[in-house]
């Protein structure tokens, strides 16, 4: 038993130790020495009992994977070595999901390039179901692991792998007729796949959420600046009264600023939609063939309905991350003018007797377990927490962002 491992894990109840033995295992070819890592924990009552695993290997030695589970030896080895965050913080269903587009587009032009129809065929099925959701009980992995996400392209790897095995009829866990990183992982790397995917998922998220969801914010605010145009108000400037406009007026800078929030985010679209596939371990492409990362790039392309493109620089795409960091920073902006916004609108409507009382905001819920009647402007209150939470993200990501290392980018997952 590793001494190490009291230490290390002593304040994170239930500790479980996992015991080391090693031993020799003689060929006829060759003497190898093998490590063999096995999970030591105390049968509970109502726990499953061996027979409800599989045994699968990696390059470490051999362990414990639930026969119900389609991802294997790596995925389990990282759910021992990195027992923080939980369930909350498992890696975004939007990744796995953009994982799935890219692990189908590589597929397809493998096949062009002589991967047997068979197995693409398989793959490309299995990859779809990752893509649609259908297998997110198969991803336990949570964000905080290794800097270039490896241990998430290969649950990825995995779980399209034994799905595939299973499609064409053979054993869980057996690699064969799919391999995890031969097939499903060819003329990939984890260094160009995580990026690759990040790209797609933030693509896909902007719009099919953030931009539709600001242009009916920009739209509501619209009619509302119209609907108020000749209501004349003091303004204020410094808290303190100034001189008249109309409330249509005030409400119009809103309009703006979503407006503006909205042209900012396009804007930072271009550069998001060049992809890292086909750079592999540190840029070069090497293991690849000639025309694999334009054809993957056109592929996903077709897939999303999105412009994406190879990235004309792999070895920028894989170190450096400056294109999400410009993303998160229009989103920053997008945060400010919505906390300006809210906070405008829930002091305008503050009151009802001694306050500006000058908004009426809708009474959607009781406000107060004390006082009757107190009804409190909550979205308002929700959206300004929001705010605060991207605002916190951003500087997340920029740190993230300035930490690529010669190579490679290792804050990818965070």
């Amino acid at each position: 038993t590793w001494g190490l491992s009291d230490i290390m894990y002593r304040s994170v109840p239930p500790f479980h130790r996992f015991c080391c033995v090693a031993f020799a295992v003689e060929s006829q070819l060759r003497s190898v020495r093998l490590q063999r890592c096995f999970y030591n924990q105390p049968q509970q009552r109502g726990m499953a009992s061996q027979s409800s695993f599989r045994i699968e290997y990696d390059t470490f030695g051999e362990l414990n994977v639930p026969n119900d589970k389609y991802y294997g030896a790596q995925t389990v080895r990282s759910t021992m070595n990195f027992k923080i965050g939980g369930a909350t913080e498992r890696m975004p269903v939007q990744v796995i999901r953009a994982f799935g587009i890219l692990k189908r587009a590589a597929a397809e032009v493998n096949q062009d390039y002589g991967l047997e129809a068979k197995i693409a065929n398989a793959i490309i099925n299995a990859a779809n179901e990752v893509s649609e959701g259908k297998l997110n009980d198969h991803f336990p992995l949570v964000v905080w692991q290794t800097g270039s996400g490896t241990q998430t392209n290969m649950n990825v790897n995995e779980v399209i792998s034994n799905r595939a095995i299973e499609i064409l009829g053979g054993k869980l866990g057996s690699k064969d007729p799919v391999h995890p990183n031969d097939h499903v992982n060819k003329s990939q790397s984890s260094n160009d796949t995580f990026p690759t995917a990040m790209h797609i998922a933030a693509a896909l998220e902007v719009h099919e959420v953030l931009l539709p969801g600001l242009q009916k914010l920009q739209d509501a605010l619209d009619a509302k600046s119209k609907e108020f145009s000749e209501i004349i108000k003091i303004g204020r400037t410094h808290t303190q009264d100034a001189v008249p406009l109309t409330l249509g007026q005030e409400f119009s800078a809103y309009v703006q600023q979503v407006k503006y929030s909205i042209t900012r985010i396009k804007s930072a679209m271009p550069r998001v939609y060049e992809l890292a596939a086909g750079g592999t371990a540190v840029g070069t492409g090497l293991n690849t063939r000639i025309g694999f990362a334009e054809k993957v790039a056109s592929k996903i392309a077709a897939l999303t309905s999105l412009p994406f493109v190879t990235a004309s620089n792999k070895f920028e795409a894989l170190a450096a991350h400056d294109a999400l960091v410009e993303l998160s920073g229009a989103m920053n902006t997008v945060a400010c003018s919505l906390m300006k916004i809210a906070n405008d609108i829930r002091f305008l409507g503050s009151g009802p007797r001694c306050g500006l009382g000058e908004l009426t905001l809708p009474e959607n819920e009781p406000g107060s377990s004390i006082m009757p009647g107190k009804v409190n402007p909550t979205q308002c209150e929700a959206i300004t927490m929001v705010a605060a939470q991207v605002m916190g993200n951003h500087t997340a990501v920029t740190v993230g962002g300035s930490s690529g290392h010669f190579e490679l980018n290792i804050f990818k997952p965070m």
